[in-house]
């Protein structure tokens, strides 16, 4: 035997490690106790047990129900994910549509639920008619938190600092936690309404940085992938007005004269593409490539398999060969 290997682990009961799993999840070892089809005091002594094992106290009686430790917090996204392993090793799923009640939680932008969601949900009813999709609003560049903790299963938008964190993790020689797949490259133009004093005409450079803009922003921040290409030249814009949906700037743009960047394809599905003006960007922007960004601990999970296809056939029909990049 290992003597590396400390004594309070080689006398584990792993056992007990499922019993916490459970308590953590429901934060009621009543709960816990009867989905795992055990007495409360089965239960109580295995936390007892856990808790002799860690020297930590776990849990604690709080209301209704309990209080994890910081330490329990700490230790449980590691135990789940160790189950999850082992379960999937010992007893892999296999996922069938037609016959599926899965829940799936997608988090992106309004602009990418136009383009997708009405697709999926075709897809959806006739492969897979007991699935359901929850969609939730995209408030970050950055929602690999979101995946880590499970709140979505899959994040679709843009995300140049996330890949390029990626990358350089992994030409380091680093583990990296996370996957993606692009589904499609978005074109931006710049967006006003009928009859704006800039809509007969080129847009030149002086007079887009002139000009006052409103900023679609998930987290609020006044400052946009344009605004990065706009200081890579040494130019800036004035930005009076952030919103959190592409849905809203249209809207705003209808009723005032603020330019804002939208996606070109989102313009038609807002229902007011009589009332937009479209124009040239006029300055060099990055492509703005679309992705889907899931936790490596689903990679090989059947249903996440399944939901991934489902999404990149649904973008491939919805975009031409030619924007894809």
């Amino acid at each position: 035997m290992n003597s590396s290997i400390p004594a309070s682990f080689r006398t584990l009961d792993l056992n007990l490690l499922r019993i916490f799993d459970e308590v953590m999840a429901e934060r009621s070892l009543t709960r816990a106790a009867h989905n795992l089809s055990l007495t409360q005091p089965a239960v109580s002594n295995a936390v007892r047990r856990l808790r002799d094992a860690l020297d930590d106290e776990l849990v604690r009686r709080h209301g209704h129900g309990i209080e994890p430790t910081p330490r329990a917090l700490a230790l449980w996204p590691s135990v789940r994910e160790a189950l999850r392993q082992l379960q999937e090793a010992i007893v892999p799923s296999t996922f069938v549509p037609h016959e599926a009640n899965n829940t799936f939680i997608l988090a992106m932008a309004d602009a990418t639920a136009a383009e997708l969601m009405g697709g999926l949900a075709r897809q959806l009813q006739t492969e897979a008619p007991g699935v359901s999709l929850r969609v939730v609003p995209l408030t970050t560049r950055d929602p690999r938190s979101l995946l880590a903790d499970g709140v979505a299963d899959i994040a679709l938008g843009y995300f140049p600092a996330v890949l390029t964190d990626l990358t350089g993790r992994v030409q380091a020689g680093e583990a990296v936690s996370f996957e993606h797949q692009r589904l499609y490259a978005g074109e931006y133009v710049c967006v006003m309404r009928q009859g704006h004093p800039m809509a007969d005409q080129p847009i030149t450079l002086d007079a887009y940085c002139a000009a006052r803009h409103l900023l679609v922003s998930f987290s609020g921040r006044p400052y946009g992938f344009v605004d990065e290409a706009l200081a890579t030249i040494g130019r800036q814009r004035r930005i009076v007005l952030t919103v959190n949906q592409f849905f809203t700037a249209g809207q705003v743009v209808v009723n005032s004269d603020l330019l804002t960047v939208l996606p070109r394809h989102f313009v038609p599905t807002t229902g007011m593409g009589d009332q937009l003006v479209l124009r040239e960007l006029p300055l060099n922007v990055p492509p703005v490539h679309v992705e889907a960004l899931w936790h490596r601990r689903q990679q090989h999970d059947s249903a996440h398999q399944w939901l991934r296809g489902q999404l990149l056939q649904v973008a491939q029909a919805a975009f031409s060969a030619k924007e894809w990049g």
